[in-house]
């Protein structure tokens, strides 16, 4: 339950909101925590007065988040210029481990990085042939069919004819999920499953 806190502190919290005050700006003036602040400040329209001092503000937030971005972008590149095969391994290892099926080789995702990742990883370092990948997708009503197959297929490198199913669910998800899921599966992928499974027990161990 929310910690209450005086009707004078909110008062302030509102006044500060009206006058331009960013959050943190007004957490620190009122000593409230930060979800007391957030709720009082739903709502609550910044005056007119202080709009140009308010979008000043917004400009140099988005700024220094763009700063960060850099310097993390920068930091990753200094940190991973290579990766082994054996890295390699371990990476798709951990994607299985969080996103996979614990009962037999499959794995779905929306992430369009992840399957490509993980579909290429599969060919290049587990040496698993294309003709053995079988590629399923879960889509909406309101999306386009043919443009969900012809997305997945460039994901994955398989041919949009050669995919095993598109299952059409009921809802609306365009705006959300524009092109559904996709699955991923092994032929005879059960001694796969084993290995990955005996890989991560070794990782887990190691630690």
């Amino acid at each position: 339950m929310p910690k209450l806190i005086p009707k004078e502190t909110i008062r302030k919290i509102k006044l500060l909101r009206q006058k331009g005050y960013s959050l943190p700006e007004i957490k620190k003036e009122v000593k409230a925590s930060h979800g007391s602040v957030f709720r009082h400040i739903q709502g609550v329209k910044i005056l007119p007065e202080y709009w140009k001092e308010w979008h000043e503000k917004q400009g140099g937030s988005i700024k220094r988040m763009k700063i960060k971005e850099r310097i993390a972008k920068e930091k990753a590149e200094k940190t991973i210029l290579l990766l082994s095969d054996k890295e390699k391994m371990i990476f798709l290892t951990a994607l299985y481990w969080g996103e996979g099926s614990k009962s037999d080789f499959n794995l779905m995702n929306t992430d369009a990085d992840l399957i490509r990742v993980f579909t290429q990883g599969l060919q290049e370092i587990f040496n698993i042939s294309k003709d053995r990948l079988r590629i399923s997708i879960r889509i909406y009503e309101d999306l386009d069919k043919r443009e969900c197959l012809e997305y997945w297929s460039r994901i994955t490198g398989v041919p949009a004819e050669k995919f095993v199913s598109v299952n059409i669910l009921k809802g609306n998800k365009k705006g959300k999920l524009p092109y559904g899921m996709c699955r991923l599966r092994i032929l005879k992928g059960g001694d796969m499953l084993k290995y990955i499974k005996a890989l991560k027990d070794k990782v887990v161990n190691l630690f």
